[in-house]
This record gives structure tokens, C-alpha cells and sequence, in this order.
């Protein structure tokens, strides 16, 4: 087993881990309610980038310390900025560019990033969540969007909430800011699996360690193909998934992936 860890600097609220392939990207500050402070959200946004370029990692994991996963925007520093000259307007549009170029960061990592949710995933929390391409939650986890409840209203949340479960559940989330809980979650499309608490690290490093054992030249491949198609008419969809197609059966590890398969052996990825 090849493990080695790095803790990043004290200033940045998160910690990394490096375990088979498996990167651990950790919120390591419970006493903040792990907010996605201007800090979080750079340090997010530098350490996904890393990974996407990075062979080592083949799979990125997102949790967190402490009963909450993440309650979202650091209220603190929005507020602190109303006393701008331009009432915060220009600090507020810096701040929805920057945290919404760390979420669509998530989506375009060509490495598969998952959500390990203990406890609580609030407003932009409950963004990141939506954002990565699998969530596993523990059974006592819970979510909302409770910006309305402070005339706030979760409009990038919005975004990925609307794009993983059906408008009518999104929509009632949006408008009351009520919590839902882990089984609600799955039922809706949020999360993945729900498993218990004191299972949960192991049961999200099992399923990451699994897609850690595919091939990474095609799990990059289909992960962009995934999200681009998505919007795209269906006869436009078919027709670029038929050219994704086409590339990936060129590649070394599909024609050593079926060799493998025919001739009952396991396959040897190059990662090309």
C-alpha cells in the first residue's frame, strides 16, 4: 500500500490525505461550522486543480470534521462588506464568481469527486454536495437551503439542487428552507447511499477504491462526456456520445480492457 499525507498550512481550513489513488480533501474547522470562507473555498479550488493534473490521484473524496459538513457562505465576511462604498455590490460579485468557479471546478476535475456528508450541509454546503458527481451520507446527515428563511433566497445552489433532483423537490427545498433528511436525500437524488454514521468513511473510501481501480484515461473521458451531454438535444447528444465512443475504442486500455475480459484475466490499465 502506497500512502503519504501532506497537512496543508495552518491558514487554510483543510487538510489532504493521499491513501491508494484515493485523495481526502478534509474541513478541518468544526469551530467555524466548516463556512466556505474566502480561505475554504481558495483552498478547494487549488487543491481540486492539483488533483486533475495530479497521476497519483484517481479519485477525490470531500468531508469533513466536526457535526457539520459545511453551513455554507461565511456570513461574517458577507456582512462585514455592506459598508462598502458600493454597498458590497463589487465584493459580493467577486465572491459569487469565485466560489462558483470552485463548484464548476468540482464537475470539470477529470478525476470522479464525492461528497462524505456527516451531519449538516447547508446552503453553499448543500451546493458543494449537489456539485460533486457522488454523495454519501450518513444516516443522521441532514440538508437544506435555508436562505429565504433570512430573505436570502439559494440562488446558485440552485444551480446543481435543480440539476440533481426533480424541479418540484428542489423548488419546495428553495421555498421553505426546511431540512430533509439523508433517506429523503437518496429518495430525491441528492445523495447516493445513506449508510450508518460510524460506517461512513469506510463505506465512501470502499466505493471510491472501486472506481480507483478503473482506468483513469476513461473514467476522465466519460465523466466529461457525462456533463456535456446533459444539455445537448437528444440527437445531439447521440451524435457526440457516438464520437466519445469512437475515441475511447482506439484507446490502449479498451482494447486491453476486452482482451482482459475475453481471455478471463485482469486487466493492466495504462491509464491511456
Amino acid at each position: 500500500m502506497n500512502k503519504h499525507s501532506a497537512v496543508m498550512a495552518p491558514s487554510l481550513p483543510l487538510v489532504s490525505t493521499l491513501e491508494d489513488g484515493v485523495l481526502r480533501l478534509v474541513l478541518s474547522r468544526p469551530e467555524r461550522r466548516n463556512c466556505l470562507s474566502e480561505a475554504t473555498i481558495a483552498a478547494l479550488k487549488g487543491a481540486i486543480a492539483e488533483a486533475g493534473s495530479d497521476e497519483a490521484v484517481r479519485v477525490v473524496v470531500i468531508a469533513a470534521e466536526g457535526p457539520v459538513f459545511s453551513s455554507g457562505h461565511d456570513l461574517k465576511e458577507v456582512i462585514a462588506h455592506k459598508q462598502d462604498e458600493d454597498g458590497g455590490e463589487a465584493y459580493f460579485t467577486w465572491l459569487m464568481e469565485h466560489c462558483g468557479s470552485m463548484m464548476q471546478s468540482v464537475v470539470n476535475c477529470p478525476k470522479p469527486v464525492i461528497a462524505e456528508v456527516s451531519g449538516i450541509a447547508t446552503a453553499a454546503g448543500c451546493q458543494l454536495v449537489a456539485s460533486c458527481d457522488l454523495a454519501v451520507a450518513a444516516d443522521d446527515a441532514r440538508f437544506s437551503t435555508p436562505g429565504v428563511n433570512i430573505g436570502l433566497f439559494c440562488s446558485t445552489p440552485m444551480i446543481p439542487l435543480s440539476r440533481n433532483v426533480a424541479p418540484k423537490h428542489a423548488m419546495e427545498m428553495l421555498l421553505t428552507g426546511d431540512f430533509i433528511s439523508a433517506q429523503d436525500a437518496m429518495r430525491m437524488g441528492l445523495v447516493n447511499r445513506v449508510v450508518p454514521s460510524a460506517e461512513l468513511t469506510a463505506e465512501t473510501m470502499a466505493l471510491a477504491r472501486k472506481i480507483a481501480s478503473k482506468s483513469a484515461a476513461t473514467i476522465a473521458l466519460g465523466k466529461a462526456a457525462f456533463y456535456r451531454q446533459r444539455t445537448m438535444p437528444l440527437d445531439e447528444a447521440y451524435a457526440y456520445c457516438s464520437k466519445v465512443m469512437i475515441e475511447n475504442m482506439k484507446m490502449y486500455d479498451a482494447n486491453e480492457g476486452i482482451c482482459a475480459f475475453i481471455e478471463k484475466r485482469p486487466a493492466q490499465w495504462k491509464d491511456r
